[in-house]
């Protein structure tokens, strides 16, 4: 029998090649795993602040106890709105509380449910106005509020009861539904 010399350092070789591509594949094992797509998660925040513009005019802003994003980023669903603000040609008209907002995040248009609270920010005539009412709907581009559900409008010391409220933030015009109640004139 002839002894080749190269037969052992062969069987060697091969030895450690398999070993090394062994250990490497269980280095890489898993690495192909990913994570789950970002857009199948809710996003889940707790206490903030947010604001939307129409082009580069401010439009509203408010201040929230917790909200939650969809999986694709376009609605938020926010709790305990406080401080909110309307603006009227990027100075603050209304301040705004509120249960419940739903806010389209492309559009920056919301709807606010519950109990909320409207009230007039510096009035010209001086006069304190405050709308209650359990739904109002902002329309961004058109910078309209609507209140399409009975509403208590109240100025001064008296208070109305409102079957809907539009105000268009472009004119300053404010057109109230059917009404209710009595409310003084005031005097000389």
């Amino acid at each position: 029998m002839i002894r080749r010399p190269w037969f052992k350092p062969a069987i060697i070789l091969v030895a450690i090649l398999l070993v090394a591509w062994f250990v490497a594949g269980i280095m890489r094992a898993g690495n192909n795993e990913q994570a789950p797509p970002p857009s199948s998660q809710q996003i889940t925040l707790h206490g903030g602040h947010v604001r939307g513009n129409r082009i580069s005019t401010r439009s509203w802003s408010f201040d929230y106890k917790s909200a939650q994003m969809t999986p694709d980023g376009t609605v938020a669903s926010v709790d305990g709105v406080r401080n909110g603000v309307l603006y009227k040609n990027g100075k603050p008209y209304l301040s705004m509380s509120a249960e419940h907002v739903s806010v389209n995040t492309q559009s920056f248009d919301f709807t606010a449910t519950g109990d909320v609270h409207v009230t007039w920010l510096h009035p010209k005539d001086g006069v304190t106005k405050s709308i209650d009412t359990d739904l109002v709907q902002w329309a961004n581009a058109t910078k309209m509020l609507e209140l399409q559900h009975p509403s208590y409008f109240r100025t001064g010391s008296e208070t109305l009861k409102v079957a809907s409220i539009e105000v268009n933030f472009n004119t300053g015009s404010i057109k109230l539904g059917k009404v209710e109640g009595a409310v003084q004139a005031p005097g000389p």
